[in-house]
């Protein structure tokens, strides 16, 4: 669904385009929603955690079982695309379910024949030179074009993909015999990608896409700084199809050119954020590669503490909306947090944008901040009580909505999408146990590959 601010525009004019004649619904009841005000901090954080594990659970594309790439109440698919799943956020409910087994949401055994269904669906999936599209026909398990020459590999997608699947084995290696051979599934699936392929021949840079159609050419390196790092942290950790240091530091870093001495609100930004360089660009880059990716002191040659990046970013988002320059109501301690999702169009319909302090058209999207909980706890949680015990309207079957607005009424639109609710139980249980960062920090190939790319992390014994 996301991708970087080059192209952002394209795909606003797409959901734009294919939204504008669907005026979202109200939902069929606010029965049952509101929460008690007493409810405590760790009540509130297993109640959207297990909310939104029903999007990969409970609507889950019912073929292949992995996330659609679009859940919407009011049953309403302007392009008929229900059944499309999308990577991406199909790597992001691998985390998810992870959690929901660790927390007993749902049944380990349960859980262990439906992710192992998953891997059997992708593995016969097509793939580009090993790495999956960014959409897939959950019934046929055939590409679907994202755009005309976005037909083929997407390595970020496959990327954000493969970092659930990785955490999938790690989890379930050391099990019972159906453990391990789905455990031995995710491994193969792994190891096929061919990460250098998207070289280019040999370039010091990653591509984003390659298709057998149109070759390389969507022409999209992947440079810092966005939210595409964990692709080459996969990269240099694959034991078969593996990039060099020099690929990182010339392509992702930009020959070391990245790092700004810029401040906002007195905090550095630490990295040049493409195209974003006052205030930082959407919150998704502070939590999609770190669902697995510890950024707690992990630094290279050139960034001394990815945390300190993350938590910055997101602080600044966070006083920018209480600042509130353009005066749109309701923003404030409570009511923060700017993201790529849906949005409000001018005419009340729904659209997507990327939301960030430069593209802020008063609408907040509930998994920036809840996404966020690693970063800024107590100010997600002061989001997190505040949506679910003063605003129901703005809570469905599978946890907060995907876009939101007091200003415009209480406006909503009564839809998900998978790559933003794919990351808040995950980025939570990251807050609250460091669980999935443990298991992705821990395998044997991410450490040599970090180690490669001369990371360190006091935390797991990288030097």
């Amino acid at each position: 669904m996301k991708r970087t601010l080059l192209t952002i525009a394209v795909t606003s004019l797409f959901f734009t385009y294919s939204c504008k004649n669907a005026q979202v619904s109200q939902p069929k009841t606010t029965e049952n929603k509101t929460v008690k005000s007493n409810i405590t901090d760790e009540q509130l954080m297993d109640k959207v955690q297990q909310d939104a594990l029903k999007y990969f659970w409970d609507y889950a594309e019912p073929n292949s079982m992995l996330g659609r790439e679009r859940y919407h109440e009011d049953d309403i698919y302007p392009d008929n695309d229900k059944h499309v799943i999308t990577t991406g956020g199909s790597g992001f409910g691998l985390a998810t379910i992870l959690v929901g087994v660790e927390r007993g949401f749902v049944p380990r055994k349960e859980a262990v024949k439906r992710l192992t269904k998953m891997m059997d669906f992708l593995a016969k999936a097509d793939r580009h030179k090993g790495a999956w599209s960014h959409w897939i026909n959950g019934e046929t398990g055939k590409t679907v074009p994202f755009g005309k020459k976005d037909n083929g590999g997407d390595l970020v997608e496959t990327a954000f993909l493969t970092s659930g699947i990785l955490m999938v084995r790690e989890y379930f290696k050391n099990g019972n015999a159906e453990e391990k051979a789905l455990a031995a599934k995710c491994d193969e699936l792994w190891k096929g990608i061919q990460w250098n392929w998207y070289t280019k021949g040999g370039e010091k840079v990653l591509y984003w896409h390659w298709s057998p159609e149109y070759q390389w050419e969507m022409n999209f390196p992947l440079e810092g700084y966005n939210e595409c790092l964990i692709t080459y942290i996969l990269a240099a950790s694959s034991p078969t199809y593996s990039i060099d240091a020099e690929t990182y530091y010339k392509g992702w870093t930009r020959n070391g050119t990245y790092l700004t001495d810029k401040t906002k609100y007195g905090l550095p930004l630490y990295v040049k954020h493409n195209y974003a360089e006052e205030y930082g660009g959407p919150l998704f880059w502070a939590q999609y590669s770190y669902i697995g990716l510890d950024p707690t002191g992990l630094s290279d040659k050139l960034v001394k503490n990815y945390f300190d990046v993350n938590k910055n970013q997101t602080l600044i988002d966070y006083k920018y909306c209480v600042e509130n320059p353009k005066q749109w109501k309701g923003y404030g301690s409570n009511y923060w947090g700017l993201t790529a999702g849906y949005t409000r169009n001018q005419d009340g319909s729904t659209g997507y944008t990327a939301h960030m302090p430069t593209n802020d058209n008063g609408v907040i999207t509930p998994t920036a901040a809840l996404s966020s909980f690693p970063y800024t706890p107590k100010e997600s949680m002061d989001f997190l009580r505040f949506i679910y015990t003063q605003k129901p309207e703005f809570i469905g079957s599978a946890g907060p909505y995907d876009a939101t607005s007091v200003n415009y009424n209480n406006w909503f639109t009564p839809r998900y999408l998978a790559i933003d609710q794919g990351t808040i139980a995950p980025m939570i249980e990251n807050y609250r146990t460091g669980f999935l960062w443990k298991l992705f920090m821990n395998a044997p190939e991410i450490q040599q590959g970090l180690k490669k790319l001369s990371f360190q992390s006091s935390k797991y014994g990288i030097k």
